[in-house]
């Protein structure tokens, strides 16, 4: 499970970053502490694809508030990797188990987020699409609800 999560970042923020995993519950177990800023989150085995995540400190705040269906902290710019891509069900609906009738799972690529960035007003030029998102080209990922963040590949598409 460590190799899995840090293989989401670079390898020079991963090799000391703290790793934690998550039960059925949320409820978070540490793996191993880390001595950087960054926190690394094993592959979500209920998605298709292997998608480990590793945020910053403030990035973790974000994560939290998402797993605890929370209010994310305001104020406070986050970051995260995901280095390996991933799959998502929704590009509109934080909390959906499975996609929407009649779409398949969304193949991320290779991507960088950032979490609480001011809102639209901020990054207006950025698409803010439905379910169908150009995955090739940054894009608000759940635009209008508080988890909106910017997904920018760092890759080519899957």
């Amino acid at each position: 499970m460590i190799a899995n999560a840090v293989s989401a970042a670079p390898e020079s923020i991963g090799k000391n970053a703290t790793v934690i995993a998550f039960d059925a519950k949320g409820k978070v177990r540490t793996l191993r502490k880390g001595t950087n800023n960054f926190t690394c989150i094993p592959d979500d085995p209920t998605n298709p694809a292997n998608d480990p995540n590793c945020v910053d400190a403030n990035g973790l705040e974000w994560v939290m508030a998402l797993v605890n269906r929370s209010e994310p902290p305001k104020g406070k710019v986050g970051f995260g990797y995901m280095l390996q891509g991933g799959t998502t069900p929704s590009n509109v609906d934080p909390f959906a188990k499975k996609p929407p009738k009649g779409m398949k799972w969304m193949q991320e690529p290779p991507h960088v987020m950032v979490f609480n960035y001011g809102g639209k007003r901020t990054i207006k030029d950025y698409p803010r699409p439905g379910e169908m998102a150009d995955m090739t080209q940054p894009w608000v990922m759940w635009a209008g609800t508080p988890y909106e963040h910017l997904m920018i590949p760092v890759g080519g598409a899957k």
